[in-house]
């Protein structure tokens, strides 16, 4: 595994450098500060709670959401605890202030002449509203009180110094929506942000899917440093031709008692901007994504560019231990790592990956790394994957006979 790191690592670093990516994050800004107990800004009790935050879910004395916060709840999978026998999932939260102060007219400006916008075009203020997930203030160490289920209270977090918080607790069904339940936050009059998210409830065994985002399903222009910034920011987001269609298809197939995993290698600052496109276009599912950019333009980029396929094995491993026994079709394109990944974890659990496919980008030459796209990268990711487990294919339609002979032998 470790070569094939190696290997997909070395693309990267080539796709970076014949792009420009070094350069167009240079000219980016990055909004992190230190958070630091000395500063006069803060009171005593203010200190206290930053020097604890660095113990994360630990923390003793979390801070609790105040009315001029945004908090993200994201949306989930719940799984049988083999032990126990009981559902439960992992709740993610998130938790930053509402302002984003002057930092604002910064990063829209740095942006725009990044895309060469003059200054009355009408995309400045997509580019502002679109933007302001990347420069608001995190607020580490702070607890998030939910209700699940309408009835089961729990409470996510202290988030960690990133805002963040994960946790793996009791999931409650509904006797009026048994397979996806509802969670709202508990949080005072002022607060804003995604104050709703759904938990899928899937059975330890049939099928499932995980599927790349960026130029799987949503156009990105992942290879391109311009491309990233425009789709992001300007861009109304549109789905890969013919992939939702696709994807309705595969729910025909496998029933909707079938959990979806969309992981992406783009940040968590990009959530919600991700789930109404996912809404939009494509069946509901579990939304992973990285969470090591807040407060940084120049991470949305090399978020997707640096170190994607370890960190898509590292999160495929972690949806394996909770279903081992699921059936698994795997879908990404050409432009990162995912044949190495899904290669990976087709060799780590046998019989686990049922069928690979890989969208071939066509307009890859035009961005730098033809090798991208030869047959020679797909023989080594997929090196001792059967044949008939992995296909490239640049016209989704092809992929439905595929799909459909391989879940009708393994039924």
């Amino acid at each position: 595994m470790a070569a094939s790191f190696a290997i997909s690592d070395d693309m990267q670093r080539r796709t970076r450098k014949e792009c420009g990516f070094d350069k167009a994050e240079a000219d980016l800004p990055t909004f992190a500060k230190s958070f630091k107990p000395s500063s006069p800004t803060l009171s005593a009790k203010g200190k206290l709670g930053d020097i604890l935050s660095y113990l994360g879910s630990r923390n003793p004395l979390p801070r609790q959401v105040a009315a001029d916060d945004t908090v993200w709840l994201l949306d989930n999978t719940a799984y049988k605890n083999p032990q126990t026998g009981k559902w439960e999932a992992e709740f993610v939260s998130a938790v930053f202030d509402q302002e984003a102060s002057s930092r604002l007219v910064d990063a829209v400006t740095s942006v725009a002449k990044k895309l060469d916008l003059g200054k009355n075009d009408a995309s400045y203020a997509t580019i502002e509203e679109r933007i302001q997930p990347f420069i608001q203030d995190i607020r580490p160490g702070t607890q998030v009180k939910v209700l699940q289920a309408g009835s089961n209270l729990l409470k996510l977090g202290p988030g960690g110094r990133n805002g963040i918080s994960s946790d793996v607790k009791s999931a409650e069904k509904t006797a009026d929506h048994p397979e996806i339940a509802a969670t709202f936050a508990q949080v005072p009059n002022g607060a804003n942000g995604v104050l709703m998210m759904k938990t899928f409830f899937a059975e330890p065994e049939g099928w499932s899917v995980i599927s790349d985002i960026d130029d799987t399903i949503k156009v990105t222009m992942t290879s391109d440093p311009i491309g990233i910034l425009r789709s992001t920011f300007i861009d109304t987001p549109q789905p890969c031709p013919g992939m939702p269609e696709l994807y309705k298809y595969i729910v025909s197939l496998i029933q909707d008692t079938s959990p979806f995993f969309y992981l992406s290698a783009s940040p968590y600052n990009l959530y919600p901007f991700l789930r109404d496109f996912r809404e939009r276009y494509y069946p509901h599912g579990t939304i992973v994504l990285r969470d090591s950019s807040w407060m940084s333009l120049p991470g949305l980029l090399s978020s997707v560019t640096l170190g994607t396929e370890q960190y898509k094995t590292d999160r495929m491993t972690k949806i394996h231990e909770w279903f081992p026994k699921r059936k698994f079709i795997c879908i990404g394109d050409s432009t990162q790592a995912d044949p190495e990944s899904y290669g990976n974890m087709y060799r780590k659990y046998p019989g686990w990956v049922k069928l690979i496919l890989i969208r071939k980008v066509t307009d890859i030459a035009a961005l730098g790394i033809e090798a991208k796209n030869e047959p020679e990268r797909f023989e080594k990711a997929f090196k001792d994957v059967p044949r008939e487990r992995w296909h490239v294919f640049e016209d989704a339609a092809e992929c439905k006979a595929i799909i459909q002979k391989m879940v009708a032998s393994e039924s």
